[in-house]
């Protein structure tokens, strides 16, 4: 039998979290709350680290037996990145987007998904300045869940030609080379950007305000919660060699789009290298 945890009650943790630890330090973090771990674009705040402890204590109440995996906790022990052998996991990031909220900038958000035996089977994004959810359970379509308890399907927005396609992809893990022909081939489109949030970048996906998406590095806690909720919007994804994403995937790439044919166009005349 598939074990499942309230997904709900994962989206009222995301929200208590940003009340409590990420909110309140928003624009007013001190010269010391702030640290670089691997590059000057990659960071990490205290509201990171007080959140994703937030977080896990609380999930530990409403499912001891899940295993609690959080992008900080993977930091500092790489070894906890155990999901192939997990029977039921939370992926946790407790500040998508921290270059932006480091920076005073309002596009960040908090991700969660739930893994069983393998299989991503709930996601949700909370945005805490709009207090609102994107919540997904897999086969039971993706909703946006608003502050006042009213829910709204969300559905992908259908695919024009490819110059007028508008998406966002990130080509900061590419060679030089690659990245200058990825970066030629996406004059193809009409619009190519990236937010430096994950979050927000599958919330409008998923809402159809674009029509694709695509990533290079998976790290779980980026992109299992946005691509279960992006599917159950009707999208289509894969990696770039056209294998299905799965929760173990840290490389391979990820494109996403409104549906197989864009897909396969995108990743013919725009992501080939």
């Amino acid at each position: 039998m598939t074990q499942t945890i309230d997904i709900a009650g994962i989206a009222n943790i995301l929200q208590e979290a940003a009340a409590r630890e990420i909110l309140p330090r928003f624009r007013n973090l001190g010269a010391g709350d702030v640290r670089m771990k691997t590059e000057a674009i990659d960071l990490v705040t205290e509201a990171d680290e007080a959140a994703e402890r937030l977080i896990k204590a609380r999930l530990a109440e409403l499912a001891p037996e899940a295993l609690f995996i959080g992008e900080e906790s993977v930091a500092a022990d790489p070894a906890l990145l155990g999901l192939a052998g997990a029977d039921l996991a939370v992926v946790v990031d407790p500040i998508d987007g921290t270059f932006n909220y480091a920076a005073g900038m309002p596009l960040f958000g908090v991700m969660a998904a739930v893994v069983a035996g393998g299989e991503t089977i709930a996601g949700v994004i909370y945005d805490p300045m709009g207090n609102d959810w994107v919540i997904a359970e897999k086969g039971a379509g993706a909703w946006l869940c608003k502050a006042d308890g009213s829910q709204e399907r969300l559905s992908v927005s259908p695919c024009p030609p490819l110059e007028g396609l508008v998406g966002c992809a990130s080509t900061g893990f590419y060679s030089p080379e690659n990245r200058r022909t990825v970066m030629g081939n996406m004059g193809k489109v009409r619009i190519a950007t990236s937010y430096r949030c994950a979050a927000h970048e599958y919330r409008a996906f998923a809402g159809g305000h674009f029509h694709f998406l695509m990533y290079q590095k998976l790290m779980p806690w980026d992109h299992l919660a946005g691509t279960l909720i992006a599917q159950e919007a009707g999208a289509y994804a894969a990696r770039f060699d056209g294998s299905p994403y799965r929760a173990q995937h840290l490389d391979g790439g990820l494109l996403l789009a409104s549906d197989k044919e864009c897909w396969e166009l995108l990743r013919r005349e725009v992501f080939t290298v």
